[in-house]
């Protein structure tokens, strides 16, 4: 037994996870620190001087961002926490999932509506395998297009109340390449706190989360300093499932004449009456915003991404945009379950009204019992805050053991001090689960 390990036997367990804690905290500030360093500018130096070269730049398992991970993975062991992510689902998962032959209660999914594995989505699926094949076998702008893929973006077109609209093959790469295609390094890009990735060569800035008075301020000290700006934000926060007040966007990005984004991923179904969205919800027009981007994988029941607006900017897209130029066209199967799924959206609004009024039980049950949850409105989306990546993964274990599923979100994906478990609602979810799911959140959570 090596010395470390033998030297914590013998300590009380809340002892031993509080050194243990330590230790990794100061080694991830080590590491932190290490990646802000400046990189020294080296003179021009032959090849067979490369020993010089440190381990870091030229190996895998020496990157920065890998040895984060393996300090919180050896931080587990080290505490018995087994690796929560990855685990096989068998079939199709929505308010409950079978892992290992297992059922178990799900709250890691993004089938907010049930529409995953609807028998209507899956036969539209199916059809159009029948007819088109697995692929559109190249870019749309080629020899990709297909009928169904103008049929997707006109419905999601008309449920925005703009022109147009165009798919992307997955939601991530509509973010990258709609705004790396559209601003440069003359523009700004000003974005909430939460959302932060640099995807473009313009300048970019965060403003407090949810803080339109402050995005003001920031623009009106620096918008005349760049031609184009950009205000990102989301429709439903996906890490606190709370919401912006569009309204107040909205009417800063005219006054300082500028482009506003709204990132519908978890909002698209989950917001308003009929799940029209945040646009829905506040009784906005579809000019009002400049770009809707929303995700097809979430309550649309299937994979990929949108952007919809004005004619011009479709076709703008349509004609340049390197994710959507240069990748093979959406699977035609995917389109249409998407299509299908929006169809049922629109027909049976209780589904919408059903999932806000299991994530309003949720989140008033929770509360009752004292449980930190964050900013979310009890939607689609609640946290769990547990204040510790180590807390979160074994309160995430505690409730598998007990046929839950859920997924703790820990450092660095959110900072430390705001891990938590995040439950995803459905509208398949029972009264009954949810009570269940609270007491034994409750319960686990006392026994950290």
């Amino acid at each position: 037994m090596s010395g470390p390990r033998k030297a914590l036997q013998g300590l009380t367990a809340p002892l031993k996870e509080r050194l243990i804690q330590e230790a990794l905290q100061r080694r991830m500030r080590k590491t932190e620190l290490e990646r802000s360093a400046p990189v020294r500018q080296a003179p021009f130096e032959r090849s067979e001087h490369s020993d010089s070269i440190p381990d870091s730049w030229c190996r895998f398992d020496m990157h920065p961002d890998y040895q984060q991970l393996r300090i919180l993975n050896e931080g587990a062991e080290k505490l018995g926490v087994s690796n929560p992510f990855f685990r096989v689902h068998e079939g199709c998962a929505g308010a409950t999932t079978l892992i290992g032959a297992e059922t178990f209660t799900n709250f890691s999914s993004y089938n907010y509506l049930g529409l995953a594995g609807h028998p209507d989505v899956n036969a539209a699926a199916k059809a159009a395998i029948d007819r088109y094949g697995t692929s559109a076998s190249a870019s749309r702008l080629v020899s990709g297009e297909r009928p169904i893929h103008r049929e997707l973006e006109q419905a999601l077109a008309a449920v925005h109340g703009v022109d147009d609209c165009v798919v992307f093959v997955s939601g991530h790469a509509t973010n990258v390449s709609t705004i790396g295609h559209l601003f440069g390094p003359k523009d700004l890009i000003v974005h909430d706190a939460l959302i932060g990735s640099q995807l473009s060569g313009a300048r970019r800035m965060p403003f407090a989360h949810n803080d339109w008075e402050a995005l003001d301020q920031l623009l009106t000290q620096c918008r005349l300093q760049y031609e184009r700006v950009l205000i990102v934000i989301e429709g439903l926060y996906s890490m606190d499932g709370d919401v912006p007040d569009l309204p107040q966007f909205v009417e800063i990005k005219r006054r300082h004449r500028a482009f506003l984004m709204v990132d519908e991923a978890h909002s698209l179904g989950v917001l308003g009456r009929g799940g029209g969205g945040i646009q829905e919800h506040f009784g906005l027009r579809g000019a009002d915003v400049d770009i809707w981007m929303g995700t097809l994988s979430k309550a649309l029941a299937s994979c990929g991404g949108y952007i919809a607006g004005t004619s011009a900017l479709v076709e703008h897209l349509k004609c340049a945009a390197p994710g959507f130029v240069f990748s093979v066209g959406m699977p035609p199967s995917a389109a249409a379950s998407a299509l299908a799924a929006l169809r049922l959206m629109q027909a049976e609004p209780h589904r919408t009204q059903m999932l806000q009024t299991r994530g309003r039980q949720f989140l008033e049950a929770a509360r009752a019992r004292g449980l930190d949850t964050g900013l979310t409105m009890g939607l689609s989306v609640i946290p769990t805050i547990t204040h510790s990546s180590l807390k979160a993964a074994r309160l995430s274990e505690a409730l598998f053991r007990r046929k839950i599923n859920v997924q703790p979100i820990v450092y660095p994906a959110v900072q430390e001090r705001s891990a938590r478990l995040r439950f995803f609602m459905s509208s398949e979810h029972t009264e009954a689960q949810i009570r269940t799911t609270v007491e034994a959140l409750a319960e686990e959570t006392r026994r950290l």
